[in-house]
């Protein structure tokens, strides 16, 4: 499969697990605002039926009290029965059954007239009874509007009482929070407030308006504050929230997926190009190898003793170069055993960078190029394996000489300073091809090698690099790159001193 394959498939599950995300989030925000929606309308249908049943309580206490002290001659015909603190003003029923008692000693003074007569009669006193009944009421609501309009508003006022209305009209409509509510006159006056009354956190307040066919200096402000209404509105959308944290585990394992299946897939790739480049760098040893044995058993090849030695350099020669190959390929696979074994020992750094530039210095003045050194390092000792502190050395100007310019001699400079009194540093920089950007960070990667055309100018394996950074890392120091295509490319090493 083609990376740009991969990436779209990429881009599309991020778009797809991105707008489920969002459509979730919508669908949460919805559900908490049609909730809010129907909390305020639930709360202000309630205050408005608490602010009447209590308006409605006081009216029957006043009617119940004007009643009772209204022992007048006009009045002291009323039955109790007829004026009960219910709903309903006085029936019809009770009008007829009172005038009915009236009407039976008139029926039995006139019991000989005649029947029309007698009807008119019932007729007549039914209306004046009930024009009296009705006179009695307006008596009553006047003198209720007029005694209400005497007291003052806190006077009137009963905490139980409004807490109560307050508490059944909430539970009638479906709300059982806990509420707190505080009592103002009209003019801003504080009349009563909840002990444990706090408007703490950016919840609404909602207020209510208390006896309002009253006059206006007589009436008052109810202010209710629900403390848990925010955790109640939101609490609907925790139905939502474990979606959304399903669909992000779901996302994070897909990207992870698809980063296993790339790097899989790049692992492969270098694993094929490390066979090739292997069967390449075997190939040529081998081949010579072979040619300098096939003219030693040629006998009929006369052979001086110069012919014998100069074959048998090239055959030692070039089996050093293939232990030298073997040798990696299985240094890298005891690093990733983890059972490398370093023979740590206190070494003087400078003096083992020289002795690597001054074998390695003859390599580079043949092809044309130079090599300088420069020892800086006041502090030089360190805890290192010789071998392999030698072979990280020898590696990196192997690789500066490996991926030289062809157009421009090959200048290599080696430098040793100490950073602050903890530090052993060592940079190894080059003028050669340089590596882009975007290959930088992928250098130190077992089998990687950068790309360098079809051609195979330049040798190896692609775990020179990887070889250095396990090793510098089993040191306890860093290996830093900084390259510039076409301008060359620098390392820097840094382990930590000995211990005086």
């Amino acid at each position: 499969m083609k990376r740009s394959y991969i990436w779209l498939i990429c881009i599309v599950v991020c778009i797809a697990f991105i707008s489920l995300l969002y459509l979730q989030g919508r669908y949460a925000e919805a559900m908490v605002r049609m909730r809010r929606e129907q909390f305020n309308e639930n709360v202000w249908r309630s205050l408005d039926q608490a602010s009447r049943e209590l308006e409605k309580t006081e009216t029957f206490r006043y009617l119940q009290t004007v009643l009772s002290q209204h022992k007048t001659e006009e009045v002291g015909t009323l039955q109790p029965d007829s004026f009960l603190l219910t709903e309903d003003m006085p029936s019809l029923d009770t009008i007829v059954r009172n005038t009915g008692n009236m009407s039976l000693g008139t029926l039995s003074i006139n019991k000989y007239n005649k029947l029309a007569e007698t009807i008119s009669n019932l007729q007549k006193q039914v209306r004046e009874a009930y024009i009296y009944e009705q006179g009695v009421l307006d008596e009553v609501i006047f003198a209720v509007m007029y005694t209400a309009s005497e007291q003052r508003f806190q006077d009137r006022l009963n905490p139980a009482v409004l807490d109560g209305c307050l508490r059944n009209a909430l539970q009638a409509n479906g709300i059982t929070l806990p509420f707190h509510f505080i009592v103002y006159t009209s003019d801003g006056r504080e009349v009563y407030r909840c002990e444990d009354y706090t408007e703490e956190g950016d919840d609404p307040s909602y207020q209510q308006t208390l006896f309002r066919s009253d006059p206006m200096g007589q009436m008052g402000t109810v202010v209710v504050h629900f403390p848990d209404q925010k955790q109640f509105i939101r609490g609907v959308a925790g139905y939502v929230a474990p979606a959304m944290v399903f669909t992000i585990i779901l996302l994070v394992t897909s990207l992870v997926t698809i980063y296993l299946i790339v790097r899989q897939k790049r692992i492969s790739e270098m694993k094929k190009d490390f066979v090739h480049n292997m069967t390449h760098e075997f190939k040529t040893p081998i081949s010579t190898i072979s040619i300098a044995a096939q003219m030693l058993a040629d006998k009929s090849v006369n052979k001086s003793e110069e012919t014998y030695e100069r074959l048998g350099n090239v055959i030692d020669g070039e089996t050093r170069r293939l232990r030298y190959q073997v040798e990696k390929v299985l240094q890298m696979s005891l690093f990733d055993n983890n059972n490398i074994a370093l023979k740590m020992q206190e070494l003087d750094a400078n003096e083992i960078t020289e002795n690597v530039v001054d074998t390695f210095s003859l390599k580079v003045t043949q092809s044309g190029g130079t090599l300088d050194m420069r020892l800086e390092a006041y502090n030089p000792f360190i805890n290192a394996d010789e071998m392999h502190f030698t072979n990280i050395i020898f590696n990196l100007l192997d690789n500066a000489f490996k991926y030289r310019r062809e157009d421009e001699p090959l200048a290599i400079q080696v430098h040793t300073y100490n950073q602050g009194e903890t530090h052993f540093c060592i940079s190894i920089s080059d003028n050669g091809i340089g590596i882009q950007k975007d290959n930088l960070k992928r250098i130190f990667d077992k089998f990687y090698r950068v790309h360098t055309g079809d051609q195979h100018n330049v040798k190896g394996f692609g775990l020179g690099l990887a070889y250095v950074q396990k090793m510098v890392e089993l040191h306890h120091g860093t290996i830093k790159a900084n390259s510039e295509l076409g301008k060359g490319t620098k390392f820097t090493i840094t382990i930590p001193l000995a211990e005086d």
